[in-house]
């Protein structure tokens, strides 16, 4: 399994917009990715009302997880994803 720690960076935290982007590129990865926030159990970051039902403000951090083949690369294009404003783009 590899797994990844990641700050949100987007201004409005993981809600809306950045959420769908996420989601988005959750479902084109070739594994499936969990999203967790410490002390709560991972969601599929597949799954638009899961991800949104996290709530995750800006800053906080949240731990990507996949297993198989492409798997590090797959949590690595989604962790990138997340440091970025995605409000500003």
């Amino acid at each position: 399994m590899h797994q990844q720690t990641v700050a949100i960076a987007s201004r409005s935290g993981l809600h809306a917009r950045p959420a769908s982007l996420f989601v988005k590129a959750a479902a084109r990865q070739p594994v499936k990715v969990t999203i967790a926030q410490e002390g709560r159990d991972p969601v599929d970051a597949r799954s638009m009302l899961a991800v949104l039902a996290l709530a995750a403000p800006r800053g906080e951090t949240v731990v990507l997880s996949a297993e198989g083949d492409g798997a590090r690369a797959a949590v690595a294009e989604l962790a990138e994803l997340l440091a970025r404003d995605l409000d500003a783009t």
